[in-house]
């Protein structure tokens, strides 16, 4: 972010010049939505870029069906029933760690399930400026959540809950201003 809170504009160059080093890798293992992986992909570098990780790094993002989603929901977080986004943050890494390693840092899966996503997007619309109720604008907001998320951003304390709605937003106008 810039001094006025604003994201910082990201040209394609800058893109390329960070694709040897900053890999996003994106799955499609469900079938009831069409997913634009390659913007996912540019979606979650951006966040990545503005977050400060900018070199010799990965994130894996896989979108799942609800039974799969279900599975982890009960596995990971004690909760039955799917939900829309769950992130995996790999424990320990620190900002100072990815910038002064020499290989690749893994930092974290980033789960969400499309059907879900499509359920909730008619109630978040205009959640953010863009959001026009779309699956595709909701799952712009759970990637941008669930990348937040592997990077050590909570939402437990109301606090934490504004600040990353917050970023959330500025990210997701952002990025879309510069799609445009």
């Amino acid at each position: 972010m810039n001094a006025a809170g604003q994201p910082k504009r990201c040209s394609a160059r800058l893109y390329e010049q960070y694709e040897e080093v900053l890999r996003v890798s994106v799955a499609n293992e469900q079938t009831s939505a069409r997913i634009d992986t390659e913007r996912v992909e540019r979606l979650a570098t951006y966040v990545l870029l503005r977050e400060g990780i900018a070199r010799l790094s990965e994130l894996f993002i896989t979108f799942v069906g609800i039974d799969d989603m279900a599975d982890l929901n009960l596995r990971h977080m004690g909760y039955e029933g799917p939900t829309d986004v769950l992130a995996f943050p790999i424990d320990g890494v620190t900002l100072d760690e990815v910038e002064q390693a020499d290989a690749p840092t893994l930092l974290g899966d980033v789960v969400i399930c499309a059907s879900v996503a499509a359920e909730n997007a008619q109630g978040n619309l205009n959640s953010y400026p863009g959001h026009e109720g779309s699956l595709s604008d909701e799952i712009d907001l759970l990637v941008v959540h669930g990348v937040l998320h592997v990077l050590g951003r909570d939402h437990a304390e109301e606090q934490e809950r504004i600040e990353m709605q917050k970023v959330e937003r500025s990210y997701l106008a952002a990025f879309r201003e510069e799609q445009n």
